[in-house]
């Protein structure tokens, strides 16, 4: 167990900040690998194409829902040993996954997982801030953050390439030693905490628990059932507004909140979530269109998809250590400026992709996003928890993450629906044209105007793949300008040196 160095300081804190990397990167990855594994569980796990894809919603729903409870578990058990249980129950949960037997198993051990995995990325947070002293704050914020952000990119390329070399049972046989290592460094350096014994707010946890699992049914359901045309849709749009309109009316009112009102009064900390929830969208709504246009336009295979999305990763890790630096000594708020135009750049450069290109501009602008990217969300985890006081630190690290993966979830969801419905719109705009009566059309197939059905089902295979191009780019300019409406939120934030020097001491502290 570390102990506090004759300076204050943490002789282990290298040691310590491996270990919680490592715990964090094994959670985050299993957010994205499975996802590639899912037509290969369908088979051996008896499932349908519609049933399969509960392996994946269970994992969110129950993680967002453990999420908020961290704040509470922590204080009450001490954070070292609610990290402890939470890395144990994770790699126990991922070798149950890994031997499930069907589908029922699998989405049991799949809650199991989420349950336990959701407070490994606030605590690791919560704990970097804790050993390091202010002014090293910035660099341990860009080591969290590449782990945070580099995860669910190189999932898809993990977990393709453990499904075509051995078995997708391996995407979660790989956690075990991973995780054994991160449980042995962690019970031998993590630092203590003092605990504070607070009442559980029932009442207040199942308000917010409806609302998260609410909105995340209504967001994973959402584009099978048809959206606003299913009566099941409604439900959930019924349950999440009430659920979170009764929990803010309680928490105001309350004696003793689930969650203290108190660390909404910091502004750097709300702007702070304001922002991680475009950073979630952009992030993985990116994520989630890639891959299929790769797959389906340009007919890549699974491991040359996570090679051509690799070098995303290299920008968004180099960014990071620059920015590590750069944080102490330029204003973070010019850094999260600078990385959202970066970001708003490539997805304008993405805006001009054909089918008939190469794989380089899908690299470049994959590395000039994650420059962006990683020079927004740096900055944006050091200064949101600037100010805040260091005992609502884990609580503000659960509602940071949380918040993260709502954002992520309502983007994946909006850029699927516009996808769909564009796909759709683009088919029939571009189909319109094809007639035996358009002069361009018997000059371009003869064949076609004259009726010959292969080539009519040759031409609409275009029309498909050209309808379909088109969908993507109006993905690629909505979240352009998403990015571009968030830049005002960086003029809110306070001038962060002003806000470091009254930020208060870590909490934590060694036996």
């Amino acid at each position: 167990m570390s102990q506090l160095g004759p300076n204050g300081e943490y002789p282990n804190r290298g040691l310590i900040t491996i270990m919680i990397m490592l715990a964090t990167v094994m959670q985050v990855l299993d957010t994205t690998i499975a996802n590639v594994a899912l037509p290969s569980m369908t088979g051996d796990l008896g499932a349908s194409q519609d049933t399969i894809t509960w392996v994946l919603t269970s994992y969110i729903v129950a993680a967002a829902i453990m999420t908020p409870v961290t704040g509470w578990l922590a204080d009450q058990i001490g954070k070292r040993e609610l990290f402890l249980i939470s890395i144990i129950g994770f790699v126990v949960s991922s070798l149950l996954c890994g031997i499930a037997w069907n589908l029922s198993a699998m989405v049991m051990f799949r809650l199991l997982q989420g349950l336990f995995g959701a407070a490994i990325v606030p605590l690791s947070q919560t704990f970097l801030l804790d050993i390091n002293p202010r002014e090293k704050a910035g660099s341990a914020m860009a080591m969290w953050g590449a782990g945070i952000m580099v995860g669910p990119i190189i999932g898809p390329t993990l977990g393709g390439w453990l499904t075509e070399s051995y078995n997708w049972r391996w995407c979660f046989l790989i956690n075990l030693p991973v995780g054994i290592i991160a449980v042995l460094g962690c019970a031998a350096y993590l630092p203590n905490s003092v605990r504070r014994i607070r009442k559980f707010d029932f009442f207040g946890f199942a308000m917010l628990s409806l609302a998260i699992g609410a909105v995340q049914m209504m967001l994973d359901r959402g584009g099978e059932l048809d959206w606003f045309n299913s009566p099941e849709i409604w439900v959930y749009l019924f349950l999440t507004i009430t659920g979170f309109w009764v929990f803010v009316i309680h928490i105001l009112s309350a004696k003793l909140p689930f969650l203290e009102p108190g660390m909404f009064g910091d502004r750097n900390f709300v702007t702070g979530l304001a922002f991680i929830f475009v950073i979630g969208i952009i992030l993985l709504a990116s994520l989630a269109l890639l891959p299929p246009m790769l797959s389906r336009i340009f007919g890549y295979p699974t491991i040359t998809t996570g090679l051509v999305m690799g070098p995303r990763g290299i920008g968004t890790m180099g960014s990071m250590i620059i920015v590590g630096r750069l944080v102490r000594t330029v204003d973070p708020r010019y850094l999260v400026i600078a990385g959202l135009i970066l970001t708003a750049s490539s997805l304008y450069f993405m805006t001009g992709f054909s089918p008939q290109m190469g794989s380089g501009p899908v690299i470049w602008t994959g590395v000039l996003q994650g420059l962006g990217l990683g020079l927004v969300f740096v900055p944006l985890s050091t200064i949101a928890f600037a100010t805040i006081d260091a005992k609502y630190r884990a609580d503000a690290t659960s509602l940071f993450s949380l918040v993260r993966n709502i954002g992520s979830s309502i983007g994946i969801s909006i850029v699927s629906v516009m996808l769909a419905r564009n796909v759709q719109v683009n088919h029939a705009e571009l189909g319109a044209f094809i007639n035996p009566f358009n002069p361009v059309l018997q000059g371009v197939s003869p064949l076609a105007a004259a009726g010959n059905v292969a080539a009519l089902s040759q031409l609409d295979g275009l029309v498909n793949l050209q309808g379909a191009m088109v969908a993507y780019i109006d993905d690629f300019w909505l979240m352009m300008l998403v990015t571009l409406c968030a830049i005002p939120l960086a003029l809110t934030l306070k001038r962060p040196r002003m806000a470091m020097a009254r930020t208060a001491a870590p909490v934590a502290h060694a036996d």
